[in-house]
């Protein structure tokens, strides 16, 4: 059983080499020793189209604590954008859907909790009481 929440964070990274429009996101979300690790090109919009999440190499738990820092690598520049728990744990198959509740994310400007969902190379944020209002539930 897990004693504490697992965490989450976005991050700001500048400068990758292999970025050409020199700024993106880093999805991390805490998964045991490491973060499983997505590349987003914004935020997505609650309730709004998913939005293209490119996989990346697990990233170290640290960047879950950090403010700001240069990447290992000569590759840039991150500084967090929000950070948070998650109410629940990942899937045990990085290959399976992810859906998280995210607290946190009132940072900027989102009404909490929000629903976190990665399908393969899509990502979206949701509010579950929004859609259950528009379901008549």
């Amino acid at each position: 059983m897990q004693d504490q929440p697992l965490r989450y964070v976005l991050l700001e990274h500048f400068g990758a080499p292999d970025d050409p429009g020199g700024c993106h996101l880093d999805l991390l979300l805490e998964d045991g020793e490491s973060c499983r690790s997505w590349r987003l090109d914004a935020i997505p919009h609650l309730n709004g189209p998913a939005i293209r999440a490119t996989a990346l190499p697990p990233h170290r738990l640290i960047w879950l604590e950090r403010e700001s820092a240069t990447v290992s690598g000569g590759r840039g520049w991150a500084r967090r954008v929000v950070g948070g728990t998650m109410r629940s744990g990942l899937p045990t198959r990085a290959d399976l859907p992810i859906q998280v509740e995210l607290e946190g994310m009132s940072v900027i400007g989102l009404s909490e909790p929000v629903l976190l969902e990665i399908d393969g190379s899509e990502c979206r944020l949701r509010q579950e009481k929004d859609e259950e209002a528009a379901s008549g539930t």
